[in-house]
């Protein structure tokens, strides 16, 4: 920390209280930095001029503010905007290539390849940059079971990205922060920017993961999800290892201990489909499979909130307060109130906030060996059923399908919906080839005769720009008739098309909408676009064959 002058003469009154409250807010910081981390940190290489270690919401919320990084609303929530950059930028994403990664790892578009010499030089620049800066350093957990959670650190030049992290990941007692010793390390610097011609990368943004190093390096991106995705590709390429089954999917529990998963790409519901007031979340979006049952990788929830609705989403909704993070969400300058309806600044809008913000949510966030599985797809087609059954084989083929539709403002470049393929609904976080993961999915189904559904919260009525987004009340009805088991009571008829078995009634929706070509005004329009995905299911599923008997 440095030294105050000894003489304030030509300095204003107001500009020496406010250096006197930097200098005390320094202090009071560093009390909560032991000399272990800073001592870590130098023989890391970076040295800063302050380190503002795990510090408190409201902490966190006030230097935000002080330096211009967000405003308070109306709800007591930290609103921010992550610039250009409004959601994840999965072609500047690399893993190092070396000798623990040449052969373990799935090489190919989603996995791309990064050398270690150009690695180094990066990190090296980043150091540099790092040099007499504020600093804030979040240490604590990806992982809610003890037995297999990983610990890390993150380090950031924002106070917000700070906040994000404290409530996405798992926030460690006072005891575990004394004795924390980082397994892995993410260094996040909003302001640094490579130089592709110079430093190899695509663009002057950048997310590296060094799996033998155990860093991942960020920068040139203020979108905090990176950091919260990269960890979650460290946990899927690690705990196959420990024999854990590394999930893209949320879970929740009922009031009889029935565990359920929810797998699906962003924006097909998880999130909101999982936060039911009947049920207690586990968490929402990655999760582990252990002989013990299921646990959380995270401490929060990400939830996305555009078009928001209190009676649809009340749980998400009562979230966003003091201590969540509101991304991108317009925000009335004279009411303060966010605008969850406004979309100009992208389709992605984004509310953080830690798990115990859901009310009866399971804290620590475990649960046992789930009875139901949903697979979530949102068909833009229009075409698939909203709901099937799934036999073992049918399940396994979905899974490797991985089919939806990657809906605007998720990634970089995406307006509107577009289909594709996505093996184990996740293949971006999946860094291993797919048919590791399918083969722990297939023994886990076997062992626990766990049943499995289908459900299509896209589009009814026709394709995207004709027809309409399935209600999300009627996505909710099927959800819980599949908990339930009240489809077990139910007839079901067979899709020939598609080779699924599809319920002829569930309660608290019409009939009609069951049979997605009952909603179609031209019904040759449907069987011909019916058909086309069918194909492309097929073609897709080619590279699969293989798997078929797991």
């Amino acid at each position: 920390i440095r030294r105050p002058p000894r003489s304030t003469q030509g300095v204003s009154s107001a500009a020496s209280d406010v250096y006197k409250r930097q200098v005390l807010r320094r202090i009071s910081d560093m009390s909560n930095t032991s000399s272990k981390v800073h001592d870590q940190l130098i023989a890391f290489g970076i040295t800063p001029h302050s380190i503002h270690r795990n510090l408190p919401v409201e902490k966190l919320v006030e230097q935000s503010i002080e330096t211009n990084e967000g405003m308070l609303t109306s709800t007591g929530s930290l609103s921010v905007k992550t610039g250009k950059y409004t959601g994840r930028s999965p072609q500047d994403r690399y893993i190092i290539y070396d000798d623990e990664t040449h052969e373990t790892i799935d090489w190919g578009d989603v996995n791309r390849q990064f050398p270690t010499e150009k690695f180094n030089s990066i990190f090296e620049k980043m150091k540099k940059h790092a040099e007499g800066k504020d600093l804030y350093v979040f240490d604590g957990f990806v992982g809610a079971d003890k037995e297999n959670r990983l610990a890390i650190r993150v380090v950031n030049d924002h106070a917000w990205q700070n906040l994000f992290c404290r409530q996405l990941f798992v926030r460690p007692s006072n005891e575990e922060l004394e004795s924390h010793d980082p397994d892995f390390t993410i260094v996040c610097l909003n302001d640094f920017e490579t130089i592709p011609e110079i430093d190899g990368t695509r663009t002057n943004i950048f997310i590296l993961v060094n799996l033998s190093k155990k860093i991942v390096l960020i920068g040139g991106t203020n979108y905090a999800g990176e950091m919260k995705k990269s960890m979650f590709a460290v946990m899927n390429y690690l705990m196959p290892k420990k024999d854990v089954f590394p999930m893209h999917c949320s879970a929740n529990i009922g009031k009889e201990g029935d565990t359920a998963l929810f797998f699906g790409l962003s924006g097909t519901g998880k999130t909101s489909l999982s936060a039911d007031p009947e049920r207690m979340l586990i968490g929402d979006d990655e999760h582990g499979w252990s002989q013990n049952g299921v646990f959380n990788f995270e401490g929060g929830c990400y939830a996305k909130c555009i078009n928001l609705n209190e009676d649809a989403e009340p749980q998400i909704w009562n979230a966003i307060k003091s201590g969540a993070v509101l991304e991108n969400v317009v925000v009335n300058k004279d009411t303060l109130k966010p605008d969850f309806d406004d979309g100009s600044l992208t389709e992605n809008t984004r509310a953080a906030y830690p798990l115990d913000y859901i009310p009866g949510a399971v804290i620590p966030s475990v649960g046992g060996h789930p009875k139901v599985i949903i697979f979530l797809t949102a068909d833009a087609l229009g075409v698939l059923p909203p709901v099937s059954k799934l036999t073992k084989e049918g399940a396994m083929f979905h899974f490797m399908s991985g089919y939806t539709s990657k809906l605007a403002g998720t990634e970089r470049g995406i307006k509107e919906p577009k289909a594709t393929f996505s093996a184990c609904f996740g293949s971006p976080f999946m860094p291993r080839p797919a048919s590791v993961y399918a083969k722990m999915l297939g023994e886990k189904i076997l062992e626990h005769n766990t049943v499995v559904y289908l459900i299509n919260t896209g589009w009814s009525g026709g394709p995207y720009g004709v027809g309409k987004r399935i209600s999300i009340k009627y996505s909710r009805a099927m959800v819980t008739a599949a908990l339930t088991g009240k489809f077990d009571l139910i007839k079901f008829r067979h899709d020939d098309t598609f080779n699924l078995d599809v319920p002829t009634e569930c309660p608290g929706v019409p009939s009609d909408v069951l049979d997605p070509k009952n909603t179609w005004i031209d019904k040759d329009s449907y069987d011909l676009s019916a058909k086309k995905l069918a194909q492309m299911f097929g073609e897709n599923f080619t590279k699969f064959l293989s798997l078929i008997h797991i």
